[in-house]
């Protein structure tokens, strides 16, 4: 590969983005971790705003764990949020609240797998190490013509040899977040070839095969649910339940929620009284499609197990995943006068 005109191309089109410039290696990790699985433009402004939180490793571990998954809320795979808190703690009590600048040491931390590890070690220590990501495998899996499915663990060890080999001695981070943002600017799912600084010795692009590659793996297909959502006020409070920890939506509140069909009054052993539908919702998470039909209710406030009666004005502080936050943003704009201070 063409590094010198890799990098040449990068310094003329690499974007501003608040984690670049001299970065501390918190920093590093704090933005790779939030750029997994989610787009730039939509992580700034989180990035900006936890960094005011939490702007160190000790900051973070010091705070309450449903502090940090609220500021995390919106960004979906909150199993990250868990991961970063619990990888602060632990690194205020082994490391002085420090990253260690070992792979070794590094993968002692929770969360931190092989491409998390590459990026601070490349972009916070200055290694030359390879940080391959989805973008680097489709920019090399093109590259070097490789017409195998780019999700097998092996054909991502082949990849990450590959990038490990062409980085140079010399400042190898500027060629590895070249790499990174190649894939992101020009070797996208749709490749821009005539873009390209190195399409001339890519094998896919000299072929006319870019469009073709990379190859994956037949995902499995996504499973849908239906499910009635309750929204039940009693007095100043809506009943609320925080997901079970070991599950999916753990440290996250919910509202009742039961499959299409199911009698909610019945499920809850609770008096209920119809007041109106909601708008309906629909959100995906891992391989789920989800379906919310939320209808408004008002009952009594007695004791339900494993639900609690959360005080209007507490509402607010509380994460909500992602679908359920959409069912009360629609009960604030439908039902302001049960919820004025929410």
């Amino acid at each position: 590969m063409e590094t010198e005109a890799l990098r040449e191309w990068f310094f003329l089109n690499r974007r501003a983005l608040p984690w670049r410039e001299n970065p501390s290696p918190y920093e590093v990790w704090v933005s790779e971790v939030m750029l997994q699985q989610t787009q730039v433009s939509v992580v700034v402004p989180y990035f900006k705003r936890w960094m005011t939180l939490f702007p160190t490793i000790r900051a973070l571990a010091e705070a309450p764990l449903e502090k940090v998954i609220k500021t995390w809320e919106g960004l979906g795979y909150y199993s990250r949020a868990r991961n970063l808190h619990e990888g602060a703690r632990y690194l205020t009590q082994t490391h002085g609240g420090e990253l260690p600048s070992t792979y070794e040491d590094l993968k002692k931390v929770k969360g931190l797998g092989p491409y998390t590890i590459g990026a601070i070690l490349s972009f916070a220590f200055k290694q030359r190490e390879a940080a391959v990501d989805g973008n680097v495998l489709r920019v090399l899996s093109r590259f070097y013509g490789i017409h195998k499915p780019i999700d097998q663990g092996k054909v991502q060890k082949e990849i990450r040899e590959k990038c490990q080999a062409l980085l140079p001695k010399e400042e190898p981070w500027i060629i590895m977040e070249a790499l990174i943002e190649l894939g992101a600017l020009v070797c996208q799912k749709r490749a821009k070839c005539d873009l390209c600084p190195v399409h001339k010795k890519c094998v896919a692009a000299q072929s006319g095969q870019a469009a073709l590659l990379p190859l994956k793996e037949r995902r499995a297909e996504t499973i849908h649910l239906h499910r009635d959502v309750a929204v039940i006020i009693s007095k100043n409070s809506l009943l609320i339940r925080k997901g079970v920890q070991g599950k999916v939506m753990a440290d996250l509140a919910e509202f009742p929620y039961f499959d299409r069909g199911t009698s909610i009054e019945k499920a809850l052993n609770l008096p209920l009284t119809p007041i109106c539908p909601l708008p309906e919702v629909t959100h995906g998470f891992t391989r789920y499609k989800a379906f919310l039909y939320p209808h408004l209710y008002r009952s009594i406030e007695k004791e339900v197990k494993e639900y609690e009666w959360v005080p209007f004005e507490e509402i607010k502080q509380l994460p909500f995943s992602s679908g359920h936050r959409k069912v009360l943003e629609h009960f604030k704009c439908n039902c302001f006068f049960y919820l004025s201070s929410v």
